[in-house]
């Protein structure tokens, strides 16, 4: 048995749900989180990022030092940002074709910030209701 973590955008919660549920997962747990992953050390890439933000009418928010100020800290790690927590346990032999599925639905042209994916072993699980334990108790 093995616990699948996902760590996706908010943006991209219904595609990976639609995407787990197609890969025949039978089930799985989902809560909003707050994080970051690495940092974007690139001020080439990280003022080609504040500028299509700008562009996308994040101007809204307010004054323009403090939309700056607010897509800054996106951008140079003093943020975190809101993603989407998944949580699945799965067969052994299932574990290839759902995080297959999984990275096809999150990927994207942005070159940062499309999630990670963590696999681990688990010892044992118990379904609750039944009383099932091992590779019975999670499908």
């Amino acid at each position: 048995m093995k616990e699948i973590m996902v760590v996706v955008r908010m943006k991209k919660t219904g595609a990976t749900k639609k995407a787990l549920v197609a890969a025949g997962v039978a089930g799985f747990t989902a809560v909003k989180v707050s994080g970051r992953g690495r940092l974007v050390t690139d001020p080439v890439q990280i003022e080609e990022c504040k500028a299509k933000l700008l562009a996308m009418g994040m101007t809204d928010l307010g004054d323009a030092g403090d939309t700056d100020k607010l897509i800054t800290s996106f951008l140079d790690g003093s943020r975190l940002f809101p993603r989407r927590l998944f949580t699945i346990l799965a067969h052994d032999d299932d574990v290839p074709r759902i995080v297959e599925a999984i990275t096809k639905a999150n990927r994207t042209d942005y070159g940062i910030g499309d999630g990670a994916i963590f696999v681990m072993p688990i010892l044992d699980a118990v379904r609750v209701r039944t009383g099932e334990s091992g590779e019975a108790a999670i499908w």
